[in-house]
Parts: C-alpha cells; structure tokens; sequence
C-alpha cells in the first residue's frame, strides 16, 4: 500500500512517500507556500499520480501527551480538509521526535563528507522528517492517534 507522509508546517510541507509494498519510506519534496491551505491544491494531483492509497500526518501533540495545542488542532482540520479533496484515509501519528531524527540523519551526512548549506538543510529537514515518522509508522513503532470528532477540538 503505497502511503504518503505529510509534515505540515505554515511555510513549508515536508513530504515522503512508501514504496508500493509499504515497506520503506523516502523524503519526496518539500513544498514553499504561503499557507498550510496552498498544500491542499499541491498534494491532490501527488496523491492521484503516485496512486496513494493512505495519508500519514504528523501531529505535534503537546508534550504532556493529554492535551492537543493550536497547532495540533489546525493540523488535524487541514488533513480531513485533505481527506475529503483526496477521499483517502488520514492516519495521525506523533511526530514530536522526528524532526530531531531528521536533524541527526543530517549531521551523519555531513560528517560522511557531504556538504550541506543551511538553505538546504533547512528545505531536506522537513522531507526527512516526514520519511522519519513514515518508517517508524510502517515498522509498527507508532501507533495512530486516536482523534476525537469535531466538536471536541473547538
């Protein structure tokens, strides 16, 4: 099952995508925009032409793990806005760490040799984070995150 990873952000949507055996995952893009709403129109023509059947999206849940902040609550209006254009399931899953996991995958580069400028890393962070939660999501090391209806996140 091929799934697509999105790490939402306000500037830049990080994305990554499983292979069709839903086995590995690999950074794809990360998309500029102006608003998180601009992604939507950018997203649905990914989905149809790379035959995405399932949409991962990072939720960054508040540390305490019980509550859900104003970024986490916007995160999980724009996916079912996503869903509904796509007419795909969305699962959530913690993406508190991986960012942190993007950002150590980063440094290894650089110490093998290669050279990244702070541009660069910057726009490849966002897609390696995206690929971060996916594999761990595929290994079965992240469970989806139960999200409650509507009304319970006004």
């Amino acid at each position: 099952m091929r799934t697509l990873a999105i790490d939402l952000g306000t500037r830049r949507v990080g994305l990554a995508l499983s292979d069709q055996g839903g086995r590995f995952a690999t950074p794809l893009d990360v998309l500029e925009v102006s608003s998180p709403l601009q992604a939507i129109s950018m997203i649905l023509p990914l989905i149809e032409r790379e035959a995405v059947e399932r949409i991962v999206v990072g939720l960054p849940l508040n540390m305490d793990d019980a509550t859900l902040g104003p970024a986490a609550r916007e995160t999980i209006v724009w996916a079912r806005e996503l869903s509904k254009g796509a007419n795909k399931p969305i699962v959530f899953v913690d993406e508190r760490l991986s960012t942190f996991a993007a950002e150590q995958d980063l440094i290894a580069r650089k110490r093998g040799g290669e050279r990244i400028t702070r541009k660069q890393k910057k726009q490849q962070l966002d897609a390696l984070s995206a690929a971060s939660f996916l594999q761990a999501f595929l290994d079965g090391k992240l469970d989806p995150i139960k999200i409650p209806s509507a009304p319970a996140l006004e």
